[in-house]
């Protein structure tokens, strides 16, 4: 096959000596950066245009895709340790992943990360190079109506499936849209919600929310528990390698979320939170599936590896998935990919279907660089798997505080401004008494994260068809969409009346027993 060749040589290109040395700074820094809050690999990559200037474009761009790969592993160890995602696509990982640590398994949830996260680089970068002219295609049909059908698939998936209780996960979901349409509507220009603050005009940064929903209120809860609450101290590092069995149920999540990744990726606007939300909620149902079926124990809300090994693969797939539009459209999914873009601009380079022919050495080899990328990170990351996890022998009042420490620094490096310090401990207060009022936080964060995508496209969608109804049912992408939905939204109730038909059949023959004793 011609790509494949294509591919081979940009291979041959990118293992030259200075390009493996961009790609392990790259990786490097993307790692160091991705634990940071606020930070992420967007802030990194816009941070180094400047300095890349006078670099060769390949070199400058291998650079870029290693920082991109190596954010999206960042955030994964502090979602994992901490419960405080580095950026917005690790948010899936914190629920299964945290509770591993917890259990003395921080070990094993960074390892199937990994792991999971170089399974997933490497088919997903194969898959881009082989695929990406019908992938490019596929993406083209997505109009305003199929946008909103998706986000709304996403959001019953979520709140449905990933919760346990329907009515819970959708008033969850409601406080979330409730907080992203804080800010100026982006149609019409007006205020909504603001209070008078000039800084609320912005909205809610995601940033914000994320951290006072997972990181501070997890340690206001953990404080209102008192000593009941677990003593992170006396956890184990663990063993530094998979248990026989931790591939066994590790390998299949990874290739399921690293097909939601590569299928969700090169949508414009989906984004990486949209496929690794589905991927735990998937995973969570498989699981709950088996424990019907086999007898096999459902470990969802306890700590499960499948709830970290699907969300990793799938977010690791997507970002090669954003090269698609990126190189074939010039249209960036994601934020790193539109400064990316800057970048190219920058060079004199006009991403779009012509690039692979007037530059194709360049495409080709940025495209190998991910899969040396994807090896150096597994190669880096795995060794010190239990060392990260021994940072949760730290003294608890030390390790809270530290974390309070640092979220309250990076909400405020955010545009130094004490109004969003009040908003931090707003949100920190919303997410205790979530907690305990047992409402999970999965279904409020995406409904901040695709509220406003959901809002704008609805709108675009109207106004593009002079406000009839119909362009939103007008394609087979949208109808296919909505019968998924239909689907998401049956499969818990289903699932409740068949529990409620076995508890009626099973109370008779309970009784009948308890006469004849």
């Amino acid at each position: 096959m011609e790509a494949l060749s294509l591919l081979m040589d940009g291979l041959a290109a990118a293992l030259t000596p200075q390009n493996l040395v961009w790609a392990f700074l790259g990786v490097l820094l993307g790692t160091a950066v991705g634990v940071l809050p606020g930070m992420g690999s967007a802030m990194a990559v816009a941070l180094l245009l400047p300095v890349t200037f006078r670099l060769d474009p390949t070199a400058a761009l291998i650079l870029f895709a290693g920082v991109y790969y190596g954010g999206m592993f960042g955030g994964a160890t502090t979602s994992i340790l901490l419960n405080t995602p580095g950026q917005a696509s690790s948010i899936a990982t914190t629920y299964e992943g945290h509770k591993m640590a917890l259990a003395g398994r921080a070990a094993q949830a960074l390892g199937t990360a990994v792991i999971g996260s170089f399974v997933a680089s490497l088919i997903g970068t194969l898959v881009v190079a082989l695929f990406a002219p019908f992938m490019v295609s596929v993406a083209l049909n997505f109009g305003p109506g199929e946008y909103f059908a998706l986000t709304v698939f996403s959001f019953v998936a979520v709140a449905a499936v990933v919760s346990g209780s329907v009515l819970r996960g959708l008033a969850s979901l409601l406080i979330g849209l409730a907080v992203g349409l804080i800010g100026i509507d982006s149609q019409s220009g007006t205020p909504r919600f603001d209070f008078g603050s000039a800084t609320m005009l912005d909205g809610i940064d995601i940033v914000i929310v994320t951290v006072g929903l997972l990181a501070l209120g997890e340690v206001l809860y953990v404080a209102a528990r008192g000593r009941s609450a677990p003593d992170l101290a006396t956890t184990s590092a663990g063993r530094p390698w998979l248990s026989r069995g931790d591939w066994a149920r590790s390998w299949r999540p990874w290739l399921r979320g690293t097909a939601l990744g590569s299928v969700f990726g090169p949508i414009p606007g989906s984004g990486a939170e949209v496929p690794t939300f589905l991927s735990l909620g998937l995973e969570r149902r498989l699981s709950a599936r088996r424990e019907r079926r086999r007898g096999v124990r459902d470990e969802f809300g306890e700590g499960a590896i499948e709830g970290v090994a699907g969300p990793e693969a799938a977010n690791n797939s997507s970002a090669a998935g954003t090269m698609v539009p990126l190189l074939g459209l010039g249209l960036p999914t994601s934020a790193t990919a539109a400064i990316m873009l800057a970048a190219f601009q920058q060079y004199g380079l006009q991403p779009g279907p012509v690039l692979f022919e007037r530059d194709a050495e360049l495409v080709w080899t940025l495209l190998a660089s991910l899969l040396i990328g994807s090896v150096m990170l597994l190669v880096i990351n795995l060794p010190f798997a239990p060392l990260w996890a021994k940072l949760l022998r730290l003294p608890k009042p030390y390790l809270y505080a530290g974390i309070t420490l640092f979220s309250v620094l990076a909400v405020y490096a955010i545009n130094t401004s004490v109004v969003h310090l009040v908003m931090l401990l707003a949100v920190t207060l919303l997410g205790l008494m979530m907690r305990a009022f047992g409402v999970p936080v999965a279904p409020a964060l995406i409904g901040v994260v695709l509220g406003p995508i959901a809002e704008t496209e609805f709108r675009r969608a109207l106004a593009a068809s002079s406000g009839d109804p119909s362009i939103l049912v007008g394609s087979g992408i949208s109808i296919g969409l909505y019968v998924l939905v239909l689907v998401a939204a049956a499969v818990p109730v289903v699932t409740a009346l068949r529990r409620r038909r076995k508890a009626r059949a099973s109370a008779p023959a309970e009784r009948e027993t308890s006469d004849l004793g």
